[in-house]
């Protein structure tokens, strides 16, 4: 199943992934003080979210619970990434992310397990 979330749909999944379930009072009181967003604006982007199969409602006092990984969400918008902006080619998004960035020993290192690991 693939699922494309918009910025404010993220936001509200981030705080579930960070913290769990949570009542939709919690995740307004929380989206309210970290980026100013009021009850409406959260109880919208959730609803937006139930209706893609990222949150599931369930009672007593409107529990939301995250039905889809941050791993899953960051898979499918790197392959839509990739597929856009690369014509499919992970060398190719490789090479100009690469090419474009200072890496450290250590982070080269840890590179090259991943590939190693890949194999």
């Amino acid at each position: 199943m693939k699922i494309k979330l918009f910025d404010s749909e993220r936001r509200v999944m981030e705080v579930l992934w960070e913290n769990g379930d949570l009542s939709a009072g919690q995740l307004a009181k929380r989206l309210k003080e970290e980026i100013g967003w009021n009850r409406n604006t959260t109880y919208t982007v959730i609803k937006k979210c139930i209706d893609k199969g990222a949150i599931k409602r369930y009672e007593p006092n409107f529990m939301c619970q995250a039905l889809i990984s941050k791993e899953r969400i960051q898979q499918y918008e790197t392959n839509e990434l990739i597929d856009k902006m690369f014509e499919g080619s992970t060398e190719k998004f490789f090479a100009a992310f690469l090419g474009n960035h200072n890496l450290s020993s250590k982070e080269i290192d840890n590179l090259k397990k991943l590939i190693e690991e890949l194999k």
